[in-house]
C-alpha cells in the first residue's frame, strides 16, 4: 500500500489517471511503470519516452560568491563553466566519502544544481554547513518547479514541436531558456540518464501537466510513451551510468567507481580534497562490466570470485533488454579488470560463470550536433 505521507510531483494525478503503477521512492510517490519496463525501455531506444523526474532536487544559487561557494563544496571546477554549460560533479565529505553526484548549471545569472531525490536534504545541509564567508544564497526550487525528461532518437523533434526556439545547435551538456506551448518559461538542457539523445525540461509546477500533455501530443507520431523508474534504471544501466546507492556510496572512492575525472585535485582547496588525493593514489578497486553466461540476474551485493579468491561485489545487475544478456557492473580487484577475464558471480547461492566486458554495455552513435 502506498504511503499516504509520500511527496507528490505536480504530475501525480496524471500518472494515476493513466495507469502509472505508483511506488514509494526516496519519500516520493512515483510511477515505476505503465505497461512493462521492457516496452518502455525499447520505446526510448527506438523513438521517444517521457519521464517525470520532478523528485530530483533543484537548487538555485545566486550572489557574488556563488561560484566560490559551489567550488568549495563540489569536486569539479565550476569556474570552467561558461553561461549555458552544465558540468557533472560530486559532493564529498571530509573523509572523501560521496554525499551525492550532481549536475551544476551555469546560467546567465547565477547557478543551478540538480541532485538526487534521496540526497537532497544532505546536499542542502552540506552547502549550508560551508556557507560562512560567502555572499551568496541557496534557494530550494524543488517544490515550485517540475522536471520532465524527454529521451530517445526522436526527443529533439518532440521538444522542438512545442518550443519557440530551435535546438539543432544545442550541444550535449548545454542548456538554454525557452518558451513552450503558449508561453511557459522553461530551462531546457540537453541531458539525460538513458544513453540516448535527450532533453530535461524544468518548468513551473503549475504548468507541468500542460507541458507533459503537450509533449505526449507532439511525440505521438514517434510512438511516444510515458516511462517509469523501472525503465529509467535499465536504460541508465545499459549505458553504464553510475547510480548513487549502487556504484556511488559514502564509502566508495570516485576513482574506483570510474568518475574520478570529476574530481579536480588541482583547482585549490575543497571539501574532502586531502582524502581524495590519497584515494587517487590507491583506489583499491575498479568498476567493470560483467556478462553472465546464463540469464539469471546478479543483484547488488553478489560476490565476484576467481578460484575461490574474493574479487569484489556486484553494484547493479539486470537482464538488458537491448542487448538480450544478463549483465552486471561490479567493483573488483584491478588485477582482474581487463576485458576477457573469467570470473564467477554468486547468484542467490549458485555460481554463475561470467566474463569481464568493456563499459558502457550500450553506446549510441552521437549526432554531429553534439560533438
Amino acid at each position: 500500500m502506498a504511503d499516504p505521507t509520500a511527496l507528490k510531483t505536480p504530475l501525480f494525478d496524471w500518472h494515476q489517471a493513466n495507469g502509472g503503477r505508483m511506488v514509494d521512492f526516496a519519500g516520493w510517490s512515483m510511477p515505476v511503470q505503465y505497461t512493462s519496463i521492457v516496452e518502455e525501455h525499447q520505446a526510448v531506444r527506438r523513438g521517444v519516452g517521457l519521464f517525470d523526474v520532478s523528485h530530483m532536487g533543484r537548487l538555485a544559487f545566486d550572489g557574488a560568491k556563488a561560484l566560490d561557494w559551489i567550488n568549495l563544496v563540489a569536486t569539479n571546477d565550476a569556474a570552467k563553466l561558461e553561461a549555458g554549460r552544465i558540468q557533472y560533479s560530486l559532493l564529498a565529505n571530509d573523509l572523501g566519502g560521496l554525499i551525492d553526484d550532481i549536475l551544476v548549471y551555469r546560467l546567465a545569472k547565477g547557478y543551478y544544481v540538480v541532485c538526487n531525490a534521496s540526497n537532497r536534504e544532505r546536499v542542502v545541509a552540506q552547502f549550508q554547513e560551508h556557507r560562512e564567508g560567502f555572499k551568496a544564497a541557496l534557494s530550494d526550487r524543488t517544490a515550485d518547479t517540475a522536471m520532465i525528461a524527454v529521451q530517445g532518437p526522436s526527443a529533439a523533434a518532440t521538444v522542438q514541436a512545442i518550443s519557440s526556439v530551435t535546438f539543432d545547435g544545442l550541444k550535449y551538456y548545454h542548456a538554454t531558456e525557452a518558451k513552450l506551448l503558449d508561453g511557459v518559461a522553461a530551462l531546457v538542457s540537453r541531458t539525460g540518464y538513458t544513453g540516448e539523445d535527450g532533453f530535461e525540461l524544468i518548468v513551473p509546477a503549475a504548468d507541468a501537466a500542460k507541458v507533459w500533455i503537450g509533449l505526449m501530443d507532439a511525440g505521438a507520431p514517434f510512438g511516444v510513451v510515458p516511462c517509469g523508474l523501472g525503465a529509467r534504471d535499465t536504460l541508465r544501466f545499459e549505458a553504464a551510468m553510475p547510480l548513487y546507492g549502487h556504484e556511488l556510496t559514502d564509502t566508495t572512492s570516485p576513482f574506483a567507481a570510474g568518475v574520478g575525472w570529476a574530481v579536480k585535485l588541482d583547482k585549490g582547496d575543497f571539501v574532502g580534497a586531502e582524502a581524495l588525493r590519497q584515494q587517487a593514489q590507491s583506489p583499491g578497486s575498479t568498476r567493470v562490466g560483467l556478462k553472465l553466461e546464463g540469464k539469471r540476474i546478479a543483484r547488488q551485493g553478489s560476490s565476484v570470485t576467481s578460484d575461490d579468491r574474493s574479487l569484489g561485489l556486484v553494484t547493479s545487475g539486470t537482464f538488458a533488454p537491448t542487448l538480450q544478456a544478463s549483465l552486471a557492473m561490479a567493483l573488483i580487484d584491478p588485477e582482474f579488470a581487463a576485458p576477457g577475464k573469467k570470473v564467477v558471480v554468486d547468484v542467490r547461492g549458485k555460481p554463475e560463470p561470467a566474463e569481464v566486458v568493456p563499459l558502457p554495455f550500450y553506446k549510441r552513435p552521437r549526432p554531429q550536433s553534439q560533438t
